[in-house]
């Protein structure tokens, strides 16, 4: 095989908008420099930030033309001079980068430097080991890092049927902790329930996120908080912390305003930060830690992604749309034929 004579199928958009400014493009494949490794995509997930990223309200803006996608897993094709940890033929999962616009995952060809691999669970299918590192590099760096979550502690997760959701319970009550899960509909907490979490709330049968809260805590005794939607119910979730609680906040699904609630916050003595997995992967000792926690938890049996459902790799805008239609209990995954 030609290496140099080698085509990558891959998505890309050239304005922010919805999900028709995608389009699969034939672009031609480099071979790998020092420290790149080429890899024969097998499966790609699916996340949020993707959607925020194509329609311009991500943290980290486009540049175009520009890739999209945090996460994937497939097969090592050809390695650059001075990679050590991959051969071709190895088996690898994709941690998220810090440039989704140049290493955007979607595609059946991706060339990407070492650091953002390991090497794939034998105990994952390909679409789980797509589905890993963005949700539980998240969770763990939010709820365990940030959140200093430990063995008797009581958690609040919100957007708990997402895959970040979903994979913050898996971790919390892997570390001997209470978890309360909030979602926005009655479906959805009949759907967590019968994942097996215990304490859910849906917002669409008790509003006031504060009265449920205590309901189920016995007064206003919530250490942790890990919270992705922001907006007006940062004010009653502070209002059930514990003194000296924490509350972290990692997402912004809410289209209104965030307030801060300063009194509260002073009168308990509240820790109020925010939290992005790329404080976990610029970190070394971090993302170590982070990396030994997930396989470890991975290879007993803790951690175990929910895939939602798959769509082929040419049916990415039905993809997208039932992404943002938000319908998901876990994650979404597309596969290739390759």
């Amino acid at each position: 095989m030609s290496f140099n004579a080698l085509q990558a199928k891959t998505w890309r958009f050239n304005c922010i908008g919805d999900t028709d400014v995608l389009t699969l493009e034939t672009l031609p494949v480099a071979l790998p420099a020092a420290g790149e490794v080429l890899i024969q995509m097998k499966t790609i997930g699916l996340n949020r930030a993707d959607v925020m990223f194509r329609r311009g309200t991500y943290i980290q803006k486009a540049v175009f033309p520009s890739r999209l996608g945090y996460e994937g897993a497939g097969i090592v094709l050809a390695i650059g001079e001075g990679v050590r940890q991959f051969s071709p033929g190895d088996a690898v999962s994709i941690l998220p980068t810090d440039n989704l616009a140049k290493y955007g995952t979607y595609a059946d060809k991706l060339l990407i430097p070492e650091n953002f691999l390991v090497h794939k669970p034998d105990s994952l299918s390909w679409e789980e080991a797509s589905s890993i590192w963005m949700q539980y590099l998240t969770a763990w760096g939010g709820v365990i890092h940030a959140g200093g979550l430990s063995k008797g502690k009581t958690i609040l997760i919100t957007a708990a049927s997402s895959s970040v959701g979903l994979a913050a319970i898996q971790i919390a009550e892997a570390a001997g902790a209470k978890v309360i899960a909030s979602t926005q509909t009655i479906e959805k907490k009949q759907r967590l329930l019968d994942l097996g979490v215990k304490n859910v709330i849906a917002s669409e049968d008790e509003p006031d996120l504060y009265e449920a809260l205590v309901l189920r805590l016995g007064g206003e005794h919530l250490d942790v908080a890990f919270d992705a939607v922001g907006g007006p119910h940062i004010e009653q979730i502070a209002k059930a912390m514990s003194v000296g609680g924490t509350m972290v906040m990692h997402g912004a699904l809410s289209p209104e305003n965030t307030p801060f609630p300063l009194k509260v916050a002073l009168r308990k003595s509240l820790t109020m930060r925010g939290f992005l997995f790329l404080e976990v992967l610029h970190d070394p000792v971090l993302r170590d830690q982070a990396r030994r926690f997930i396989l470890s938890s991975i290879g007993a049996g803790y951690l175990r992604p929910v895939i939602d459902r798959c769509f082929n790799f040419e049916d990415m805008h039905d993809a997208q749309r039932y992404l943002e239609s938000n319908q998901q209990i876990g994650k979404i995954v597309v596969t290739l034929n390759t």
